[in-house]
């Protein structure tokens, strides 16, 4: 019998338990039926928060805004990372302006914004875009 593992919705943000060994199987949602492990970013609402951080695969946070330079050009690395990633640590973009009362909750000061939970809390912050080498060096030094 192979571990199971507890894997928030990316769409819906239900809890879904999803075999180990089938994490690269592009497993659905029990709920939504979407993709449970997209290979994209996805967008990550406040009233979503509190299930997004729970699961037992990592889940890096981008706090941007659309009128942000630095975070529009950050993006495409954002993207690449994802794609890189998929099956072992899950990325979320989260609008600082749509929702601001998370983003102070989180005490975003500057965009963008890296936050990085395991096991339901914050393990790691970094300020600032980088490229796609430095981030996932950064992501490495924190076990992904």
């Amino acid at each position: 019998m192979t571990d199971s593992l507890i894997i928030p919705c990316a769409e819906c943000a239900s809890l879904n338990r999803i075999p180990a060994d089938r994490l690269h199987d592009a497993p659905r949602c029990g709920r939504c039926k979407s993709d449970a492990l997209p290979n994209t970013p996805f967008e990550m609402q406040q009233s979503q928060f509190a299930n997004q951080i729970k699961g037992d695969l990592p889940l890096l946070v981008d706090v941007w805004a659309s009128w942000c330079g630095p975070c529009r050009s950050f993006a495409p690395t954002f993207a690449q990372a994802a794609a890189q990633l998929q099956g072992r640590c899950r990325l979320a973009k989260l609008d600082s302006e749509a929702n601001s009362q998370l983003s102070s909750q989180l005490g975003i000061r500057s965009i963008p914004s890296l936050i990085l939970f395991k096991g339901g809390k914050e393990v790691a912050r970094q300020s600032g875009a980088m490229p796609l080498p430095q981030l996932l060096a950064w992501l490495q030094q924190h076990g992904i």
